[in-house]
């Protein structure tokens, strides 16, 4: 066994209680039949799949070819708010016989539905251990209320998607013991438009219906307010009979108020009218066929809005069953469905289009990374649950050798001369890094950027490394909520209210983080450098301009305007030199490279740079680090520059020990080296005794500004990706 310290098989139960959970528990259960060195699968069957009126869906277990060790009749019958609590607690007076038979040693439990959670709590108050599948996701019904509960008895959870998985997180659960998976039906549906559907349209349809001509309609009760709900199936009805298209309408779940829309179908007489097909059920792969190549779907059901998104078809989500569910641009939501008018307008709208595929709730490869997860679980870990309550501490990295891939963020840097793009490593490893010089206009540098993250990208397959997202480090003024740059520095042109998040997003599929350099040099010490493990430290970064970044209480510091750590733009002399920002006398204005550069200028132009050993070739400009190298080799005038540039930067230093008091100041960039002795000597000479302690440091990190903004990506995502 893989990591689970256990020398035998681990024996899984896997509870199903209707047709829609069979469909996302049947690809994991033939993921186990596959692996029967490591796993015993008992499958239990309760619920809707033993009643005739929703088609006893039980069979359909059997066609394939699963042996079903328990078969329980849990449901009381009424369809009302009434007969599910009877159900709930009919289902768990006659769980503990079934568990304490089967000795499971994990239960895997599906969704949302009440008979879940009769599953969840047999299992968890005796002491069996719970796979949760789907945990995180928001609606809109009880269900949700029923979801969560499920999570807070649940064990493990693998989750669907990224804001599924934050969800997770904030709800206090265990970090290690969730699994960002993807939805377990995908693996079956991104394999399934491709096989041949006519025969399985003319069978549920008639045969003179064509691909994208035909309405699949899925609507259930809203057990929140059961007569709108009801309300609202009559006028669907109506304005599909408007409509006029060939419609295959599935009978309602089994929650209360189900019972009232069958009246209303058989009152309209659907069953028997010629453009219509009412059925309880149809199997899954044939379901998929359908969905896939019909005009439209309408509905409330989850399969509309998750499922649905893989192939393009358009969905109509009526109401508030499903208000919270991450969506693709394939749905159009009609929450206020009140009128006929409005459903038939949606109609019109949205039948026959085709939208891009969306893979938002998977990439079809859950199955082999539940099956991982489950073969890492050791049962000889303490059962009881532990919840992370906030404050959240950094988490100290993992071990994750149990990984497939490694995981990664594509990392950018947009910096004055060149442009950046690096896959980084959770460890901090640049695994390959890209430079390209920086373009003069916004459309040469925003193509560039999506050129480079999509090259960088393609190669992250070919390295074994999983992108997780897209961190961007950039100068100026960035509002990091909303992706923007609103100000950028005099060496980037054409950069202000920039939105960087979106076009990448959009191109890359992938989340994306932006933030100031300064910014992202601090997060680079906090997550690799000098500053992991400290509460309180700052960041002063040397290059081209002047950055910094400020941590307090282990998170970085931006305030209302996005305006904190501009550590360059502390004024050190009233009659200073004229800084970029408009200002005079500031760091930035002494100890920058262009400041350092404007002086090593005058000087060159006075004759006062070379000495001997030097010289500057007519082709290359005159820079700083002509003049350090001046410095070094005893030019006074270059000395006296690079001693006043330190003494101002170390002033800086000393109203940032005054102001902010650190543990720590990490000096960082290419200009850090030669400013360490020089800013020791003023803290010495100039700051009170009570802060001469605090460390001042030189980083000992390579690429601050990359690795910085790969850390926004990798502080924020799960190390149990797969």
């Amino acid at each position: 066994m893989e990591k689970n310290g256990n020398n035998r098989k681990l024996r899984v139960c896997v509870a199903t209680c209707n047709r829609a959970d069979y469909s996302k528990l049947a690809p994991i259960m033939f993921g186990i039949k596959t692996e029967p060195e490591f796993f015993e699968l008992d499958v239990v069957v309760l619920g809707s799949h033993l009643i005739d009126d929703y088609g006893n869906t039980y069979r359909m277990i059997e066609q394939d070819d699963f042996d079903i060790n328990t078969r329980l009749h849990t449901i009381v019958r009424g369809e009302d708010e009434a007969a599910m609590v009877e159900s709930v607690g009919l289902a768990l007076v006659k769980l503990p016989d079934v568990l304490n038979r089967l000795k499971p040693d994990i239960m895997i439990v599906h969704g949302d539905r009440f008979d879940a959670l009769a599953l969840a709590t047999s299992a968890a108050l005796m002491n069996i251990r719970i796979l949760h599948i789907e945990g995180g996701e928001v609606s809109g019904t009880i269900d949700d209320s029923i979801r969560h509960a499920i999570t807070k008895l649940a064990h493990y959870h693998v989750c669907c998607t990224r804001s599924a998985e934050q969800h997770l997180i904030s709800m206090c659960e265990d970090h290690d013991r969730i699994l960002l998976a993807g939805c377990p039906s995908y693996d079956k549906l991104l394999s399934a438009k491709n096989k041949d559907y006519m025969s399985i349209i003319r069978m549920w349809l008639g045969d003179d219906v064509k691909s994208k001509d035909y309405i699949v309609a899925l609507q259930h009760p809203v057990t929140t307010d059961i007569k709108h709900s009801i309300k609202m199936f009559e006028l669907t009805l109506d304005a599909l009979i408007s409509f006029n298209k060939r419609t295959l309408v599935l009978f309602p779940n089994i929650d209360a108020g189900s019972k009232e829309m069958v009246r209303v179908m058989r009152k309209k007489g659907i069953e028997h009218h010629p453009n219509f097909r009412a059925v309880k059920h149809v199997p899954f792969d044939q379901f998929i066929q359908l969905v896939a190549h019909a005009g439209c779907m309408i509905g409330n059901s989850s399969c509309g809005v998750r499922e649905v998104g893989a192939f393009g078809t358009p969905v109509i989500n009526l109401g508030t069953r499903q208000i919270g569910r991450e969506t693709g641009e394939n749905v159009l939501h009609v929450r206020d469905a009140d009128t006929q008018d409005k459903i038939l307008q949606a109609l019109h709208l949205q039948f026959g289009k085709q939208y891009p595929c969306s893979k938002i709730y998977g990439d079809g490869n859950a199955v082999p990374r539940i099956l991982k997860f489950l073969k890492s679980i050791d049962l000889q870990e303490p059962l009881q649950k532990k919840f992370c309550f906030p404050p959240v501490k950094e988490n100290i990295s993992q071990d994750i050798d149990h990984i497939l891939e490694t995981l990664s963020a594509l990392a950018v840097d947009l910096g004055g001369t060149n442009l950046r793009v690096a896959i980084v490593s959770m460890k901090g490893e640049i695994v390959k890094k890209y430079t390209q010089f920086n373009p003069k206009t916004y459309e040469e540098r925003i193509n560039l950027i999506l050129q480079m993250c999509v090259e960088a990208a393609a190669e992250a397959v070919k390295l074994n490394c999983r992108i997780l997202g897209v961190g961007i480090s950039t100068g100026g003024r960035v509002n990091p909520r909303e992706g923007i740059v609103l100000h950028s520095t005099k060496l980037i042109q054409e950069w202000n209210s920039v939105d960087l998040r979106t076009p990448l997003s959009d191109t890359l599929h992938l989340p994306v983080w932006v933030d100031n350099d300064g910014n992202c040099a601090a997060l680079a010490e906090r997550k690799f450098g000098q500053g992991k493990g400290l509460e309180n430290f700052v960041t002063l970064i040397t290059g081209t301009g002047i950055g910094g970044g400020i941590i307090h209480q282990h998170e970085l510091i931006h305030r209302s305007s996005f305006c904190a750590a501009e550590l360059g733009h502390l004024v050190v002399s009233l009659d200073g030199p004229d800084c970029s920002c408009g200002s005079h006398g500031c760091i930035e204005a002494y100890a920058s490279g262009m400041a350092l550069q404007r002086e090593a200028k005058k000087l060159h132009d006075e004759d006062l740079l070379l000495v001997e050993g030097m010289s500057v070739p007519k082709d290359e400009a005159v820079g700083a680090l002509h003049l350090i190298q001046a410095a070094k080799l005893g030019n006074a005038k270059a000395q006296s520059i690079l001693r006043t540039a330190g003494t101002a930067l170390g002033l800086g230093v000393v109203n940032i020990l005054h102001t902010m008091n650190p543990s720590l100041v990490i000096l960082s960039g290419v200009l850090a080296s030669h400013y360490i002795h020089i800013v020791k000597d003023v803290i010495r000479q100039q700051a009170l005794s009570s802060v001469q302690d605090v460390d001042v440091v030189v980083s000992d990190l390579v690429d601050p500004a990359l690795l910085g903004a790969a850390s926004m990506v990798l502080d924020y995502t799960t190390r149990r990706i797969y």
